[in-house]
């Protein structure tokens, strides 16, 4: 399994940044992608358990019966 390294800036506590307005900012955008990359390389690539098909699988079955009977 491949894993993507991340860096993470240690931002400012909320007390922190009253006193820095505009000094911490977050680049969301960066951040996304580098989320994104990490579950891309990681969790996405899993199968997903037998135990949670099977539940998917009943929910969807519920969902049948629920718009026949309607």
């Amino acid at each position: 399994m491949h894993q993507a390294a991340a860096k993470f800036e240690v931002l400012p506590s909320r007390e922190g940044l009253a006193s820095h307005r505009g000094a911490a900012s977050v680049d969301t955008h960066h951040l996304g992608q580098t989320l994104r990359t990490v579950y891309e390389g990681s969790v996405d690539k899993q199968p997903i358990p037998d135990s949670q098909v099977d539940l998917l699988l009943r929910l969807r079955q519920k969902e049948r019966d629920l718009r026949r009977s309607a």
